[in-house]
């Protein structure tokens, strides 16, 4: 008798397993299969929109009908196969709003221009600075007055890792 392959009358019969139609298999790497299971099973990111608006001066009637599902990663990330997300340690950038234990969101696809606040490798060592580039001269700036802008000169090495599109902070 052959063995494997499909046998005529063999396994459950479509429609009546636990998700009532067909299932299909899928390969994912063994570290990520709680996480996926936990995506899958909490509907993803959709969370409910308010329709109704917060005021930030003076108190206004609210609006308590769902306008809809937001699926944030939409609004937060533009190209999944190359964002990443990075947490703050330090004060550098406090003046631009990035405060320790922050969350980053970095998008690797976007190009990396003057004003940008970015994630960079100098000299193998990580940091957030807004990148400042004029007539060849580069440098990484602190959006805090206590910190000293880095001056890459020809002696150091400088990797950007990517720019920062979002900041996740806790208040």
């Amino acid at each position: 008798m052959p063995r494997g392959g499909k046998r005529s009358g063999a396994g459950r019969p479509k429609g009546t397993g636990k998700y009532s139609e067909s299932t299909k298999a899928i390969r994912v790497p063994e570290s990520m299969v709680d996480r996926i299971l936990e995506f899958a099973h909490s509907g993803g990111f959709k969370l409910p929109l308010y329709g109704g608006k917060v005021a930030a001066g003076c108190p206004a009637p609210t609006d308590d009908y769902i306008e809809g599902m937001l699926d944030l990663s939409e609004h937060l990330i533009q190209d999944p196969a190359s964002t990443f997300f990075v947490r703050v340690t330090g004060y550098s950038m406090i003046n631009a709003g990035i405060h320790p234990e922050d969350i980053l969101i970095v998008d690797r696809s976007i190009e990396a221009r003057h004003g940008k606040i970015v994630i960079a490798a100098v000299d193998g060592e990580l940091t957030v600075k807004r990148l400042y580039k004029n007539k060849g001269q580069v440098r990484l700036m602190p959006e805090n007055d206590d910190f000293e802008p880095i001056e890459i000169g020809p002696e150091e090495t400088l990797h950007l890792w990517g720019v920062v599109t979002n900041v996740i902070h806790t208040v």
